[in-house]
C-alpha cells in the first residue's frame, strides 16, 4: 500500500510529524505483537465511527494489524478503511464491526482546553495538568489522554502518558524516570 501524505481537512489541527501510525512508549507492553489496539488505530476507528472489538482485532493477522496501524488518516483513506473493515469483519464469528457516530468536535479534537474528564482523572491521581499545555499536544496525544481518562478505566497508563508527553515529572507520577 502506497503511503499518502495525510490531509487534515476534518481535524482541528494537524498532528506534528506523523500522527496516523505512531505508537507511544506507554503502549510498549503490547506494541511488538500488536495484541491490543494501539491508540493510533483507535483514533482512526473513532474518526470513521467503527467499534472494533478486541476479538475482531485478534482475528486479524499480524500483517493486517500492521496495515491498519500504517493506514493514513486523510478523508479518502479513512473512507477506504471503513469499507475494508466492513468487508473484513463481515465473515467473522463476532459479525461485522459495530457502528458509532464518527468523531466530530470530540474533546480530543478541541485544542483550546482540556476536558473535565481528564482534569478529574488527574486530580484523582494527585496530579495537576499544566495550564496551557493542552493546546501544545497533537491530536493523537490528546486522544490518548482522553481515552486513558474515561471513568471506569483503571488509569494505569495515564501517569505514564503524562510523563511521556512532558506534562508531569516521573517522580510526581510515581513512574520510573527514563
Amino acid at each position: 500500500m502506497a503511503r499518502h501524505e495525510p490531509r487534515y481537512e476534518h481535524h482541528q489541527d494537524p498532528c506534528h510529524d506523523r500522527c496516523h501510525d505512531r505508537c507511544f512508549g506507554f503502549e510498549a507492553d503490547f506494541v511488538d505483537d500488536l495484541r491490543c489496539i494501539p491508540m493510533a488505530v483507535r483514533r482512526k476507528l473513532d474518526l470513521v465511527g467503527i467499534k472494533l472489538k478486541l476479538s475482531h482485532w485478534s482475528r486479524l493477522g499480524e500483517s493486517e494489524r500492521q496495515r491498519l496501524l500504517a493506514w493514513p488518516d486523510d478523508e479518502a483513506a479513512l473512507a477506504e478503511l471503513d469499507q475494508w473493515l466492513e468487508r473484513r469483519t463481515a465473515a467473522m464469528a463476532e459479525g461485522s464491526a459495530g457502528r458509532l457516530e464518527p468523531a466530530r468536535g470530540a474533546a480530543w479534537q478541541q485544542p483550546d482546553r482540556p476536558p473535565e474528564v481528564l482534569l478529574a482523572s488527574c486530580r484523582q491521581l494527585g496530579l495537576s495538568f499544566p495550564a496551557g499545555a493542552w493546546g501544545d499536544l497533537d491530536e493523537l496525544q490528546r486522544f490518548a489522554l482522553v481515552k486513558l481518562s474515561h471513568p471506569g478505566h483503571e488509569h494505569r497508563n495515564l501517569p505514564r502518558a503524562l510523563v511521556e508527553f512532558g506534562l508531569v515529572q516521573p517522580e510526581a507520577a510515581g513512574t520510573p524516570a527514563g
